[in-house]
């Protein structure tokens, strides 16, 4: 049972980026998805959660309009994050608590430069 998210990478502000978590192991679709990011010396905050089945989403205040979270099959979720700023850069993982038991994945950079 693994998660792997890939797509980060060193964009200028304004520009795009999509990421991606792919599940291995587990149907991903049965199951609530979170994009999570961490800042250096920072807790772990949320960004983006997509429910398992009615597609209910969330996003913090500071995303909301610019970032899209997204099913794109069974187990694969991406999250679009459009007009990046620099107060975005960190490291983004994506998460889920599978039978009780929270996966994690490895985590990827994304760096927003000014």
């Amino acid at each position: 049972v693994q998660l792997r998210a890939s797509g980060g990478g060193l964009v200028h502000a304004g520009g795009s980026l999509r990421l991606s978590c792919v599940a291995s192991g587990f149907v991903l679709e049965h199951w609530a998805v979170g994009w999570f990011r961490q800042f250096p010396g920072k807790e772990r905050e949320s960004v983006a959660c997509i429910s398992s089945r009615e597609g209910i989403l969330y996003y913090v205040p500071s995303v909301k309009g610019r970032f899209t979270i997204s099913r794109e099959n069974a187990n694969t979720v991406n999250l679009q994050m459009d007009n990046l700023k620099p107060e975005d850069t960190g490291m983004y993982y994506c998460q889920t608590v599978h039978m009780g038991s929270l996966v994690s994945g490895q985590g990827t950079q994304v760096t927003v430069s000014s």
